[in-house]
Order: structure tokens, then C-alpha cells, then sequence
């Protein structure tokens, strides 16, 4: 049993690390299952056995990818937590191997109703809870304005996401840096 279990995790593996990679060389849209099958050395079905689209696939493959890197720190300052976080996702945003991976599925996610679902769970919900707690313990603190976190935490974000999507400039950790001390003020 224990080789089939690490037969599945090297499957489970080459399938996301194969859908990633693609995902960097060519525009989402061109991505397709069958690349990521032949690209990982499975058969669709082992994908689809696990996945049910290319967009879960591809988000799985994001989390892997992206997650350590924009992940709140705690040290102990969680309004420079939030400064640093700011600044990863800037980063992250910028890079220009996951940049075009997040625009993609941000891009697909207005045309697919279950990978708009599941990026809200996977990668809204779950930063914005981490944010807005962040926020509300600032606050308790007495080192931000007492307005409404949850609009404390579009500010912060909103501004960075803006410019990568819409605005056509790469955010940076100046532009997050600015936007930081903007919210401060």
C-alpha cells in the first residue's frame, strides 16, 4: 500500500509540477489537459480522477507554486507583517513566470463559474481572513484608524491587483510601500 501511495503522490506531482511549467511558457488559454498529461507522463484520466478542469489543475499548481511566498510572517509586528505581505504579493505579481500563470486564471475565473468558486475559497477567502485579523489587531493596538477593516483590507490590495490587471504596469514593493503608507495616513 505504501508504494501505491507514493506512486500517486509522484503522479499527484508530476501532474502539477507539468501544468505549472506550461502554464509559464505558453498563455493559459493554450494550456490544455492533454499537454499536461503527456507533459507529466499520465493519462488524462489520472487528472481527471483528481481534478475536474484544467482550472483546478492549474490553481492547485499556483498554490503549490506561490503559497510559501506570500504567506503572512508573524513577527510579533503585524502592522510590519502586513507592510511585508503587501510587498510579496507586489513581488509575486511581478514575476514574470507567475504573473502571466495568475493573470490567466484570474482572466478564466470571469468565464468559469466552479474556478471563480474555487479561486474565491482557496485564495480570497482565506488571505482576506488573515488580513483583516491582521488589520483588527493593529487596530486594537491603536497604530491604524479604527475604520472598517474589511475596507481597510480592499485598500491595501485593491490598489496592487488595479495595476497588475487592469493598469498594464507591474506592481512593485515601492508601489506596495506607497500604497502601505497611503492606507496609514
Amino acid at each position: 500500500m505504501a508504494d501505491h501511495s507514493r506512486r500517486r503522490e509522484r503522479s499527484r506531482t508530476a501532474i502539477l509540477r507539468a501544468a505549472w511549467d506550461l502554464c509559464v511558457e505558453q498563455p493559459y488559454a493554450k494550456v490544455t489537459i492533454e499537454g499536461i498529461a503527456s507533459r507529466a507522463g499520465v493519462g488524462k484520466p489520472t487528472i481527471y480522477r483528481w481534478w475536474p478542469s484544467k482550472g483546478a489543475v492549474i490553481l492547485d499548481a499556483m498554490m503549490e507554486e506561490v503559497s510559501p511566498a506570500i504567506g503572512f510572517t508573524a513577527t510579533g509586528d503585524d502592522l510590519e507583517d502586513l507592510r511585508t505581505w503587501l510587498r510579496s504579493v507586489a513581488v509575486m505579481l511581478a514575476d514574470p513566470n507567475t504573473g502571466p500563470v495568475i493573470s490567466g486564471l484570474v482572466g478564466a475565473a470571469q468565464h468559469d463559474a466552479d474556478l471563480a468558486r474555487m479561486w474565491h475559497e482557496r485564495v480570497y477567502l482565506p488571505t482576506r481572513t488573515v488580513t483583516v485579523e491582521r488589520i483588527r489587531r493593529v487596530q486594537a493596538g491603536g497604530r491604524l484608524t479604527d475604520t472598517d477593516p474589511q475596507i481597510l483590507a480592499d485598500l491595501l490590495a485593491a490598489p496592487i491587483w488595479f495595476r497588475f490587471l487592469l493598469a498594464g504596469g507591474d506592481p512593485t514593493p515601492e508601489h506596495a510601500d506607497a500604497v502601505f503608507q497611503a492606507v496609514l495616513r
